[in-house]
């Protein structure tokens, strides 16, 4: 990466903190550091559990509770058992903090509005745009992919919602029982493989590997959730698929798909992926592709 890059996101970083005002221990003029601020925020209205907060704010455990412990002291937020799995905590505002919950977001929307009053009403609105593509690209650059137990709930959860995708778009529906299968056993080492996609620490996003036999496998259960698309997600869950593959000795993959799904095939044909005769049985298949994977696929 070039040096000058990174000192341009350092630049960035440094305006951004000076001009919104987080470098003092009284933000928004009411008495507390940003982060605490933004764990109120992030609480909100509704609560949340412990373990979101956690991962949407990318804490560890020990700060994140010194956080909530200082919010308890001030009488702002309290910690209970949460009602629907006892064996997880709900962070929740008292009627103090939500009545300061209420006076920040004023607050705040008075930030806001001192960034933009300056500007003239074009240089606003490329302000905007500008922040709206930093937004996407920083949440694209914040998107993790690592193996998943294809059991565990997320995963089930992305499987899920990727079945009643096809279910809606093909004409006649879907049904994943017929055709090849792709059961929780065969997408466990060394039969297959199962990568999340997450977000914020939210699932997003999932891509299944199977073995079928020497030197090849196959791409199976790509899918990507309509909220994050657009952030190159699918392109990296297929690369990193590569990736794995290559290193269990696989040489070749291959994959079918439904002439509706357009998108993916675009994103076949630009990844190196050649279309062959049919290789398998499947009802709801129109095409089918390959492609001679690289010793040094990368992602």
């Amino acid at each position: 990466m070039k040096p000058d890059s990174v000192q341009q996101v350092r630049r960035f970083n440094r305006t951004v903190t000076r001009r919104i005002g987080i470098l003092t221990d009284d933000y928004l003029g009411r008495g507390r550091p940003w982060a605490e601020s933004r764990l109120m925020f992030e609480i909100g209205m509704d609560g949340a559990e412990v373990r979101e907060l956690r991962e949407r704010l990318s804490l560890d455990s020990g700060y994140l509770s010194r956080l909530l412990r200082s919010l308890e002291r001030q009488g702002m937020a309290q910690v209970r058992p949460s009602q629907s799995d006892a064996r997880a905590r709900r962070a929740t505002l008292t009627k103090k903090g939500a009545t300061e919950w209420k006076v920040m977001e004023t607050r705040s929307d008075g930030i806001a509005m001192t960034l933009l009053a300056p500007l003239n009403e074009t240089n606003r609105q490329r302000l905007l745009a500008a922040m709206a593509e930093v937004e996407r690209l920083l949440a694209a650059s914040a998107v993790k992919i690592e193996p998943e137990d294809p059991a565990s709930e997320d995963a089930q959860s992305c499987i899920a919602a990727y079945v009643e995708e096809l279910q809606q778009r093909f004409a006649k529906g879907f049904d994943p029982m017929r055709g090849p299968t792709a059961t929780p056993a065969d997408l466990r080492p060394p039969r297959g493989l199962l990568l999340l996609a997450r977000l914020d620490g939210a699932a997003v996003g999932c891509i299944a590997l199977k073995v079928l036999g020497t030197g090849v496998g196959e791409i199976k259960r790509m899918w990507v959730s309509p909220a994050a698309r657009g952030l190159s997600i699918a392109r990296r869950l297929l690369t990193t698929a590569e990736q794995h593959a290559v290193e269990i000795g696989l040489k070749t993959l291959r994959l079918d798909t439904n002439a509706s799904q357009t998108e993916a095939i675009a994103l076949y044909n630009g990844s190196g992926y050649r279309p062959i005769e049919a290789y398998n049985d499947n009802p709801y298949a129109d095409l089918w592709f390959e492609k001679r994977l690289a010793r040094k696929s990368r992602v």
